[in-house]
């Protein structure tokens, strides 16, 4: 499971050894300007409506297989969201329902969260990712598994969270496996800084539970530094430390290989504390 929001101009080992083996490419040829789902998943969603920043992500080509371009064109309108931020989204409408609602940033190919998804039924989840045949291939899954609880964003989660999103909205959040972006001149690419800690809490409800997974124990250390010491989030660790993997979390085939040969996961789950009386 990679958070493909945050992804660098290479694939990392880890996430090409989750991705399924390539199927039949969707290639198909089209006139210059055309788009490549005319009713899918834009290209850039957000325009140049907002400020350029550093970001920690870096979309990527990928070819997409005819089932997941497939799914982009059937399911899309129903069941994706493009980040333009020009809009306040109603999540009660988006889902169909007024259930609570978990962000996922970053989902790979989809299938821990369509895991998640039908373990949980009861639970909304807003899975946001740029990586096109991930999108197609998390739609095809809920459509398989009959999953109604499952939307997919496309874009820049900043945005969403911060333009899109209104106070108090999320019941959860879940950053699992993200960029480490291991170079120490790129580290201010990481997502998991006080600054989008500080943005999620607005949205985030009291109590909800923020819940972050990596394979790369020093960014495991700086998020376990940051979420302590920021005033929002309390661990649910009486001890202070990492958190065992909890069973909702499913365990990744790409995870699994990586414990058997010694590597570290570290989760780490934070609650959103009470707001302060004014």
């Amino acid at each position: 499971m990679s958070d493909s929001v945050n992804t660098p101009e290479a694939i990392r080992p880890a996430e090409a050894a989750q991705r399924p083996a390539p199927g039949p490419s969707a290639r198909t040829s089209r006139s210059k300007g055309e788009p490549r789902f005319p009713d899918g998943p834009q290209p850039d969603p957000a325009g140049s409506h907002f400020e350029r920043r550093i970001r920690s992500f870096q979309p990527r080509r990928s070819r997409v297989t005819t089932g997941q371009a497939d799914a982009l064109a059937r399911l899309w309108p129903q069941w994706g969201l493009d980040i333009d931020g020009q809009r306040v989204i109603d999540l009660a409408e988006l889902f169909g329902n007024a259930g609570p609602v978990v962000l996922e940033i970053g989902f790979g190919m989809g299938e821990a969260t369509a895991q998640m998804a039908a373990a949980a039924p009861d639970t909304n989840i807003l899975a946001v990712d740029v990586h096109t045949p991930g999108q197609g291939n998390l739609l095809n899954l809920a459509e398989q598994g009959g999953l109604t609880n499952v939307r997919v964003g496309n874009g820049d989660a900043i945005i969403l969270l911060r333009e899109m999103l209104t106070p108090d909205s999320l019941d959860g959040l879940r950053v699992y496996f993200p960029d480490p972006w291991p170079k120490k001149r790129h580290h201010k690419r990481r997502l998991i800084q006080p600054e989008f800690l500080t943005l999620a809490a607005t949205r985030l409800a009291p109590g909800a539970i923020v819940h972050c997974a990596t394979d790369w124990e020093p960014y495991a250390e700086q998020m376990l530094e940051v979420l302590e010491a920021h005033p929002d989030f309390e661990n649910t660790r009486a001890d202070g430390g990492y958190a065992p993997r909890p069973a909702f979390r499913p365990l990744t085939r790409f995870e699994g290989q990586g414990l058997d040969k010694g590597h570290v996961v570290n989760d780490l789950l934070f609650r959103r504390v009470p707001h302060e009386n004014p």
